[in-house]
């Protein structure tokens, strides 16, 4: 996996927006996995980790959208923020 700072400095393969968004999405990520492991109730824990994989799922999505060149895929990800 690779660090933030690399991350960040991947130059212009990305567009900002990208980077920006995954990087929110990334500390969402990280903070509910927190909150996973410290939740006593299976079903509070279930309802966290559906929302984590919710998380992950756009971030995954904002990865394909990034790899096209579909302009309309782009935008719909865009419009997700």
């Amino acid at each position: 996996m690779k660090s933030f700072k690399q991350f960040i400095n991947e130059g212009n393969k990305y567009p900002m927006w990208v980077k920006v968004v995954t990087a929110g999405i990334a500390f969402k990520v990280r903070n509910l996995a927190v909150r996973i492991a410290a939740e006593k109730s299976p079903i509070k824990q279930n309802v966290l980790i559906a929302q984590q994989n919710k998380l992950i799922a756009y971030m995954s999505g904002l990865s394909v959208a990034v790899s096209t060149s579909d302009q309309a895929l782009m935008n719909k990800i865009h419009g997700l923020k």
